[in-house]
């Protein structure tokens, strides 16, 4: 019967992240900088949360936009964090995960034959929501400017057929950022244009140096814009499968139609530790960042020290190291490190076409992991030399 099956769902794959982890559980005792999970345990106090709402019965379907104390905690997060004020009734819908909220948010504006610009390399769960909606992905290079997208490549590669850009700040991969002023100069160009942004801000609150600030803060940009994000990074619960998604009434009610006959609403017991990790644990990801903060230099120093070259990050817990001159392409750089080494990294042409010559570290991981990590690259990069 495979045959009859609807051709786009045959013509995606499995992620590259996903594939190649599956081939880590073969190495059961290898050291895996692979997943972007964090590995901090959810706050005691948002756990206690969820417990207490299955003692006092909270199984049953709430509000398809979510619980409404759930969605003032969520506007009222991003407002004060980041200033951007959404209306809690109308604008905010809690979503299973970031991911859901990508997928519901692409099958609302999307139709056949649109284009979507994507900057990469990128987090490989956009393409294919973009091409079973019959739209094509229109990747943006920017391995040749610090892995941020700018103006003048967006200019290049509109169409009359883009209907949508995403904006995926701080990356992953890279753990790029977009500054003020580069954000200032993307919004003067946008904000006439007839075009969605989709800014997936998942990572917010992972930004080492400075404060994070949503292209939906600059004028004329608000309008246009859907931002996503979620507690998966800020509070470790990537398990919970909770996702917010912020815009406008006149996209979130479409919007959430879409989300209605996908899942209803999300899980009730994790919207209510969603309150309290909103509400009491606003600032949970703080003694996390200063951690992964202390890891990442750790890191950079030990690949400095090897002479590896990579654009420093400023935000998620991601590397994205060039291994251009040891002449092995991304896949055979990562499969051949795990097999001397027993070392896990992922290889960067998961990440589009245009992460090959990368690899991505992970260093959501301990600082004796890591090191024992380094020690094996180390070790690798050696044997190529």
């Amino acid at each position: 019967m495979e045959h009859l099956l609807n051709n786009r769902a045959k013509s995606i794959q499995i992620s590259g992240i996903r594939k190649f982890f599956n081939e880590v559980a073969q190495y059961p005792n290898a050291i895996s900088l692979t997943l972007g999970q964090p590995d901090f345990p959810t706050p005691q106090h948002v756990k206690e949360a969820a417990i207490m709402a299955i003692h006092q019965n909270k199984t049953v379907y709430s509000h398809n936009a979510g619980y409404e104390e759930l969605r003032c905690a969520a506007s009222g997060f991003l407002l004060e964090k980041y200033g951007l004020h959404y209306d809690a009734l109308t604008e905010v819908i809690v979503t299973a995960g970031a991911s859901e909220a990508i997928d519901i948010s692409l099958r609302s504006i999307l139709s056949e034959g649109d284009e979507v610009l994507v900057p990469g390399p990128v987090y490989p769960g956009y393409e294919p929501v973009i091409t079973l909606c019959g739209a094509k992905t229109v990747h943006i290079d920017t391995t040749n400017t610090s892995f941020k997208v700018t103006v003048e490549e967006i200019e290049k590669a509109m169409t009359d057929k883009t209907k949508a850009l995403i904006l995926p700040y701080p990356s992953n991969p890279t753990g790029a950022v977009l500054e003020d002023h580069e954000l200032e100069k993307l919004a003067q160009f946008l904000k006439d244009k007839d075009l969605f942004i989709l800014s997936d801000e998942i990572y917010s609150e992972l930004r080492y140096n400075g404060q994070h600030r949503s292209i939906a803060s600059y004028k004329g940009m608000r309008e246009k814009t859907i931002v996503i994000n979620g507690l998966s990074k800020s509070h470790s619960m990537t398990g919970w499968r909770i996702g917010l998604l912020y815009a406008p009434q006149e996209i979130t009610q479409h919007v959430l139609k879409v989300h209605q006959y996908n899942v209803t609403c999300a899980s009730t017991i994790s919207q209510a530790a969603a309150i309290e990790a909103l509400s009491n644990g606003k600032d949970d990801a703080l003694e996390m960042r200063n951690e992964y903060k202390k890891r990442l230099e750790y890191c950079c120093e030990r690949l400095e020290q090897m002479g590896i070259s990579f654009e420093r990050p400023n935000g998620a817990f991601y590397l994205f190291i060039n291994i251009k001159p040891f002449k092995l392409s991304s896949h055979s750089f990562a499969l051949k490190l795990l097999h001397s080494q027993a070392v896990a990294v992922i290889p960067g042409d998961a990440f589009s076409h245009l992460g090959e010559g990368y690899v991505r570290i992970s260093y959501a991981a301990s600082l004796k992991k890591l090191e024992a990590g380094m020690n094996g690259i180390e070790k690798f990069i050696k044997t190529l030399l």
